[in-house]
């Protein structure tokens, strides 16, 4: 029997359709019948639907597709769509390649500190139960379902795993805690990602504050400084971008004079001010 046509993801100048952020391509072709031959990457499943119902999953090769027929349904074919009824069966290939999606927010430390995060995961659906799984619960728009549309879903999970440990950190711990961190969005994401058939492979955490200020304020104290002394080298640098010869007295706490009249009092620096 010859093949009616062939059904694929490669568009007509040989360009793959499912690139990266691509996991799920719902085929366009709306006259997919007896005898049209479905070719499948070796990266790719592929679901053939008919009007919602799942009749085959098919995974590296090429195969003709073999649907029922029925009369009734033949004539209809014939009258109505001049042979072709529309949308009668559905393609939809499934991405079996690692994919790398990254989930960014805000979370505040103990102390109401902003904090930036960003999240990095790596997922792949491994079967062809997952790749069912895939088809049957997760929606998407058009033709297609991108890493964007999963992380949409996604993203909440993170950020709830990240805020169940942050919150009760202080700001200057929150490092400390990186590798619980990364654990806990591990296992809520992977919990949350069996649900549509979809494997976790690694998540990598990175946590810093949002605010530039505060960024320098700590690696100063990483130096040993104390929070006085951070505040006073960071004034300092400030006061030396501008260009003021007062910088070095501000950062080592002493007061600046010209012609013996102090500018800069001690008291402002931190130090005590004499009687």
């Amino acid at each position: 029997m010859p093949f009616r046509n062939v059904i694929s993801t490669l568009n007509a100048d040989g360009t793959e359709v499912m690139g990266p952020g691509v996991l799920l391509y719902h085929h366009p072709s709306n006259d997919i019948q007896n005898g049209t031959l479905l070719t499948v990457e070796s990266n790719h499943f592929c679901i053939l639907k008919s009007r919602g119902a799942i009749l085959n999953v098919y995974e590296t090769g090429q195969f003709p597709v073999e649907t029922p027929q029925r009369a009734i349904i033949g004539g209809i074919q014939q009258a109505f769509y001049g042979g072709n009824s529309p949308w009668q069966y559905e393609a939809i290939y499934i991405s079996r390649a690692k994919s790398v999606l990254s989930a960014k927010g805000v979370a505040f430390s103990k102390e109401m500190a902003e904090l930036a995060y960003m999240v990095d995961y790596y997922v792949h659906v491994d079967t062809t139960d997952d790749a069912v799984k895939l088809v049957q619960h997760m929606p998407f728009a058009g033709h297609a379902l991108t890493g964007d549309d999963l992380n949409a879903y996604a993203a909440p999970v993170v950020e709830q795993a990240i805020n169940q440990i942050v919150q009760v950190t202080p700001l200057e711990q929150v490092n400390e805690h990186i590798h619980e961190l990364t654990e806990q969005v591990h296992q809520n994401l992977q919990e949350f990602l069996l649900i549509y058939g979809i494997t976790l492979n690694q998540v990598k955490v990175l946590v810093s504050p949002n605010d530039a200020r505060m960024k320098q304020l700590i690696s100063l104290r990483a130096f040993g400084l104390s929070e006085l002394d951070a505040v006073r080298y960071y004034t300092a640098i400030l006061m030396a971008e501008q260009g003021l010869i007062s910088a070095p007295n501000m950062a080592v706490g002493a007061p600046f004079a010209i012609g013996g009249t102090p500018i800069l009092p001690a008291a402002m620096v931190g130090s005590t001010p004499k009687a």
